[in-house]
Formats: C-alpha cells, structure tokens, sequence
C-alpha cells in the first residue's frame, strides 16, 4: 500500500471557508467526519481506500482550517449539508458515494434529501439524528444531548467524554483495536474542535428540522449501517435501526462500534468496499 499524493485546498461558501483534501483515483467518496473530526480524522481509512477511489475529505465549519465567519453563531445541519453541496459542485458534475458516520450520517441524508442528484449512495453510519426516532425517545434522547452539554460547560472534556461513551456506546478503552493505529494526541486544535462540537453541533443536532418523509422520496440509495459492538440499547444504534425501518431496508454491519472507522480502519476500509461494490 503506498501513500496517495494529497492534494489540499480551500474553498469559499456562505459564511465559511472550507478545507478539503483529495487523494486516490477512481470514482469519488465523500467521507463526511462523526463528532469533532476534521478532514484528517480518517488517516488510517483513507489509504486503504485510495487505490479504488478518489477520497474527499474535509473539515467542518468550525473545525480546524474550516474557519466561519461568525464562528459563535451555531451552524444547523442543513447548513452543513449545504456546505457539503457546495463542495461537491466544486470538485465534481457526476454524482458521488458517500460515508457519513454519526454526526457525518446526519449530514449525508440532509443532502440526500436535499440534492439527490449528487450522491448515487450513502453509506449512514450509526447516524445521531433523534429525528428517525418516536417522540418519547426523540426527547429522551435530545435531552441526553443536552444533558452532555451541561456536563462539559461545568466539568470540562474530562467529565464529559465517559457520559459521551455511555450515549453511544462508545468503548473508551479501544481495547479491540487494531494494532499500529496512528496517535490522535489531545492537543489545542483537537479540545478547540470538541469545544465547538458539543456547544454548536449537538444544538444543532436537537433543533434540527430532518423530515423523515423526505427520505423516502430521495433518489440516493440509502443503506444504514451499524457497529457490529454498538448496544442496541443506545441512541446511535436506534437512530440506525430506526432508518432502516422508514426505508424498508437491511442494516450493513461493519467492525468495530461507533467509532469502527478508525478504531478499525482495515476491516472497516475492507467492508465499505464490499458494501459500496454492491451498490
């Protein structure tokens, strides 16, 4: 496996600049990032993905080199799909595959619902959108994400990050992961990323307007997937399963739980493929 040549760039939108890398040959994936990861989230995916595709990634508004120009202001996730728009309009005028995972998932079926033409598939990982959900587990589960905010504003990322695990049923420990993993070391950029993550993404998460409905009627092919380890007992894996009910579809299990993409970037790049061969 050798390295891909990166190409990097910035590109304005509405109230934002963002950045956005490529790198491989093939047909284009979008990979859009879960939680506070920036283009460089998935350094251990990508390269075993390039040799088959063109892998574009990309830092969120409000992430790293993805600089708003309120950056106070709260960005909805429509709007983030709109800057996922633009992006695509930039690189591309042939409709795309797409990874979106967790927060990332949301993204991808708010452009799926809103510009179909540009996204042939959408690989939903796990997606955290209380809106697939009944409205008592909508509210319980908005509610969850509320509660984490309050958590980080009084106890910092050191309070927040177990009751973060527990939502999502996220193992801490990465106890099963894959060896010569590349280190992700918590430094200024990485705490300023989840500071916007938890104040501005998950309010946009709780008052997002997803119209469940709307998926149906999207000409992307949808295929929501879990984390073989996610518990069924928490919110990503109902907002999955939830999905795939609306849609009328089966679940793709790939390795790993909420975070598989990188905490098993191999068997996780290897069943993506297989996935998206089928599509």
């Amino acid at each position: 496996m050798s390295a891909a040549v990166i190409t990097a760039a910035a590109l304005p939108v509405p109230g934002a600049t963002l950045h956005y890398q490529l790198q491989g040959s093939g047909p284009l994936l979008l990979i859009s990032q879960s939680g506070e990861g920036d283009a460089d989230r998935t350094v251990d995916l990508v390269p075993h993905l390039t040799d088959a595709y063109t892998v574009l990634t990309y830092d969120r508004r409000g992430l790293s080199r993805s600089r708003a120009d309120d950056h106070g202001r709260t960005t909805t996730i429509a709007e983030h799909a709109e800057d996922a728009h633009h992006l695509l309009a930039a690189v591309t005028d042939e409709p795309v595959l797409m990874l979106g995972c967790s927060l990332g998932a949301v993204i991808g079926l708010h452009l799926a619902a809103r510009h179909p033409e540009q996204v042939a598939t959408l690989v939903a990982h796990e997606p955290v959108a209380p809106r697939l959900l009944p409205e008592a587990a909508r509210v319980r589960h908005e509610a969850e994400l509320a509660a984490l905010q309050d958590t980080y504003r009084t106890g910092g990322l050191d309070a927040t990050f177990p009751e973060m695990a527990r939502v999502l049923g996220i193992d801490l420990t990465r106890r099963d992961a894959e060896p010569g993993l590349t280190a992700q070391p918590m430094d200024d950029r990485r705490r300023a990323n989840f500071r916007y993550f938890i104040e501005h993404d998950f309010s946009a998460l709780i008052h997002d307007i997803l119209d469940p409905a709307e998926l149906t009627r999207t000409t992307t092919r949808i295929l929501p997937a879990l984390g073989a380890t996610t518990a069924p007992t928490v919110f990503d894996h109902q907002c999955a399963t939830a999905l795939a009910d609306l849609l009328g579809t089966g679940i793709r299990t790939f390795p790993g739980g909420h975070n598989g993409n990188t905490t098993h970037p191999r068997a996780y790049a290897a069943t993506l493929r297989a996935v998206l061969a089928t599509a």
